[in-house]
């Protein structure tokens, strides 16, 4: 594929609310937006060759980070973003076997593409228009439950076998585990619920940065408006006050990556061949 040119693509988006000129993409290519006709639907793109973008992870993650910042900073100033994943390349389409003319271009192929699923795609920038991502992790530090003093700890200790010790340690780590995954479910039910009648959706996720003393609680995404962030960080902080052992990590405000539900959409490098490549998530997390 040496030689052949592709377009980058970050967003989709409306192009009578963009303000892109001075926007740079991955390693400062500039940016622009490639108006699909007959929609009200662009995508904001970069020329590029023919190929993924591939390096060392700390080069790969430097990319994905450079993408967040565009597609983020598009979204403040516009309200309503599809974001792509990383490393979705449209290619100029080959020549047809033994033919000597090209087919559609980078562009037209884009475009075509767009306008096929004008619809679906106009109905989630409706959808999506002055709604933000935020990210909400909890956990219990079980090492904050009640534990017996250390004063009392050591003074029974004194008297016992060191096999005792260890079987009776063993023991209370066992009961401070059971008494924080009750707690934890009792706090999940709660918070989940409060969450729900704020957020107009929410999605569930993987646990990230807990530590061995720490019991899960939740880890989701959800989606809300802009004008609603300070009421769910009320709930977060209310929650805290009441329940000293709990840690809470909240995130945001982001472009709704996990909400985002393009249909059909690109698959990282789908159009440059036959194949897919494996791509990394362009969101923050």
């Amino acid at each position: 594929m040496t030689g052949e040119q592709a377009l980058y693509v970050y967003a989709l988006l409306r192009p009578e609310t963009a303000t892109t000129d001075d926007v740079t993409g991955l390693d400062g290519c500039p940016t622009r937006l490639v108006h699909a006709p007959g929609t009200d639907i662009a995508a904001l793109v970069h020329d590029a060759p023919a190929t993924p973008y591939q390096g060392s992870d700390d080069q790969v993650r430097r990319w994905v980070s450079q993408q967040s910042e565009v597609v983020t900073t598009v979204w403040e100033r516009t309200g309503s973003v599809l974001p792509m994943t990383f490393n979705v390349l449209v290619a100029d389409e080959p020549s047809p076997a033994g033919g000597s003319a090209g087919g559609r271009k980078a562009a037209e192929r884009l475009t075509d593409w767009i306008a096929e699923r004008a619809a679906e795609l106009d109905e989630q920038l409706r959808t999506l228009a002055d709604r933000c991502e935020l990210r909400v992790e909890i956990a219990l530090d079980r090492s904050a439950l009640g534990a017996t003093p250390a004063s009392q700890t050591d003074a029974a200790s004194a008297y016992r076998s060191a096999g005792m010790r260890r079987l009776l340690a063993k023991q209370e780590e066992q009961t401070a585990r059971q008494t924080a995954e009750r707690l934890a479910d009792e706090v999940h039910a709660e918070v989940r619920g409060r969450l729900l009648a704020i957020a107009e959706d929410l999605r569930d996720r993987g646990r990230t940065q807990q530590s061995p003393d720490e019991t899960h609680v939740l880890s989701a995404a959800l989606l809300t408006r802009q004008e609603d962030i300070d009421t769910v960080g009320g709930v977060l902080s209310e929650l805290q006050a009441r329940q000293p052992a709990v840690r809470i990590r909240f995130l945001g405000p982001w472009p709704p990556y996990s909400f985002t539900e393009l249909p059909d959409p690109p698959t990282p490098a789908a159009l440059l061949a036959g194949q897919p490549s494996a791509g990394a998530r362009s969101d923050p997390s």
